[in-house]
């Protein structure tokens, strides 16, 4: 095809684009609520709704993995999950490792339900899962030291939902109830700080961006722990808290995690949920708080797989904010939580049961050769929290730059440079902002193009607002710019 014509048309593509393009922030701003701009694309609606065979994936670092289980659990059809220790990327590239032979398992799922070829592919366990051993904290993994485990259902029947009552401050096990100290009431007011140790929502492993060590974020949360556990501890599944709690403003939100703590202290985080308390008895009807009065809440976390070594602790941790992973309250917030019928739920694997694993193993990655590549920049990533003891300004700031790089097999020259800023000052919990600038750039002989994006979000007591700009350049001129000043009512955010 002519060159300048198949210019002309990528060039109107591109404009149409741009000219389609707006910050997806905004319509979420709009939906706090779960009402139908949720509910037309949510399989749990009408579960019976989804009539094929499914084959769910995930990783246990990714920000969709409660998505496999919940599949397994309502859906009625034929159906296989898989959970690895993955970051948001495919299991035969399996950041963190092991990376597996994954192109292989869909094709023989194709193979059987698209071609009907009689592979065996639905026999064996429903779900198959990477059991995860303790790991010191660090916010990136080459690898996830554990095993593969299969359950033959999901909810499986060999996983006990055990309760374990929260008393003081500590979580009752069945070796040490007797001891446990009576139930007391407890308030948690976390600072703004609570939060930058937190990670991605959606690890994706580069830069560097899963939990780190708790310990400075339990500093203001309210925590329960386990004495040193006598045996090896195994959960597969949600773990879920029940607190009885009051508040002392009508908009507040809880963030419940649970670590593994080594005997030398350091801690990891294993799972955690957030819960704003406005939605604690509906998503679709949230309804305000009324200070001081007590309500039963009921937080689910994130599922996981998950070996707590004997010796160490399990820590649940309670805080009111978690900032920037969660935009805070509108106010401060004191949190009573009161002394009686609180408890941790957790999902456990008995050690004994058989792993449950066929024998035939996952194959070894495989995957297409990647095209031939001159790299023209450097890449850049940078993940850093900085604190003034000045004016209190606390920074979170985040990049990611894969640098430029020329496809020889097209001439084709792509770069990507993104920067993320997360501010707040002291506890003004109307001075959190963030920021995000985006740089895209595609060229070769004949054409350049170069998309710039910036992103601000900020929010008073009553409402959220955004400041966005999006601008595209033709040969280092600007041929195409839009700007957004709008503000959204918060309604309960």
């Amino acid at each position: 095809p002519d060159p300048a014509l198949v210019g002309e048309r990528w060039r109107a593509m591109w404009r149409e684009r741009l000219e389609a393009a707006r910050p997806w922030v905004l319509e979420w701003l709009r939906h706090p609520r779960r009402d139908a701009y949720w509910q037309h694309a949510s399989l749990n609606e009408d579960y019976a709704r989804l009539r094929c065979p499914v084959l769910a994936s995930s990783g246990w670092a990714d920000g969709y993995s409660n998505a496999v289980t919940r599949l397994l659990a309502n859906v009625d059809v034929p159906r296989k999950g898989l959970i690895g220790p993955w970051s948001h990327t495919l299991p035969h590239l399996g950041e963190p490792g092991p990376a597996i032979g994954y192109l292989q398992e869909v094709v023989a799922w194709w193979d059987h339900w698209l071609k009907g070829v009689d592979n065996g592919v639905m026999d064996g366990p429903m779900l198959r899962t990477w059991m995860q051993d303790s790991v010191p904290p660090s916010t990136s993994y080459q690898e996830r030291p554990g095993r593969w485990v299969a359950e033959p259902s999901w909810p499986s029947p060999r996983v006990e939902e055990v309760v374990h009552p929260l008393r003081g401050s500590a979580i009752v096990t069945a070796d040490t109830e007797e001891a446990a100290p009576p139930g007391r009431d407890r308030t948690v007011r976390s600072p703004l700080s609570v939060g930058q140790f937190a990670g991605k929502w959606a690890s994706y492993n580069a830069p560097p961006d899963l939990p780190y060590d708790q310990r400075e974020e339990d500093g203001g949360s309210l925590v329960f722990e386990t004495e040193p556990l006598a045996d090896r501890l195994e959960i597969l599944g949600s773990p879920s808290v029940a607190l009885e709690v009051s508040a002392s403003a009508p908009v507040a939100q809880i963030t419940a995690r649970i670590s593994d703590v080594a005997p030398d202290g350091r801690a990891t985080r294993v799972t955690y949920g957030v819960l704003n308390l406005t939605h604690r008895e509906s998503d679709e009807h949230p309804e305000p708080l009324e200070p001081g009065r007590r309500c039963q809440v009921r937080i689910p976390l994130n599922g996981v797989a998950q070996a707590f070594p004997s010796g160490h602790r399990v820590r649940l941790s309670l805080s009111t904010s978690y900032w920037p992973l969660v935009w805070p309250a509108p106010e401060p917030v004191l949190l009573t939580v009161h002394g009686d019928g609180g408890a941790l739920t957790l999902p456990v694997r008995p050690i004994e049961e058989p792993d449950g694993m066929p024998q035939t193993d996952f194959g070894e990655p495989e995957g297409c050769r990647p095209p031939p590549v001159t790299r023209l920049t450097e890449p850049e990533q940078a993940w850093d929290v900085s604190r003034s003891l000045v004016d209190y300004h606390s920074a979170l700031d985040i990049v990611k730059d894969r640098g430029m790089q020329r496809y020889e097999e097209n001439g084709i020259e792509v770069g990507l440079r993104a920067c993320e800023k997360y501010t707040s000052v002291a506890d003004d919990f109307t001075s959190p902002s963030a920021r995000s600038a985006w740089t895209m750039r595609f060229s070769r002989p004949g054409w350049d193009v170069r998309v710039e994006t910036s992103t601000v979000l900020t929010a008073n007591a009553d409402a959220f607002t955004v400041d966005a700009t999006l601008d595209g350049y033709e040969a280092g001129r600007r041929v195409f710019s839009r700007t957004w000043n709008e503000t959204v009512p918060r309604d309960l955010a």
